[in-house]
């Protein structure tokens, strides 16, 4: 299974415009385990592995939440 996180990666490392990072959402799939792990880390069921793949989750949301702002930026007034 890959990591939910590894879907930003890809799309991040195939190079991107501020369009595409504002237009940027995860799929079904990815929103399905994220939500998926955060009902289970709040009834203490993660494992150590889950644990670190949904803090890695969380860390990459926030930066596309900040390269988004970014990109909308870029588009209002130019690079």
């Amino acid at each position: 299974m890959l990591k939910v996180y590894t879907e930003i990666v890809e799309f991040l490392a195939a190079g991107t415009t501020p369009n595409e990072i504002v237009a940027f959402q995860p799929s079904i799939a990815t929103k399905n385990r994220v939500a998926e792990l955060i009902e289970r880390e709040k009834e203490s069921q993660l494992s150590t592995e889950e644990s670190a793949e949904l803090s890695h989750y969380m860390e990459l949301e926030h930066l596309m939440r900040l390269a988004k702002a970014k990109a909308r930026e870029h588009l209002r007034h130019g690079p």
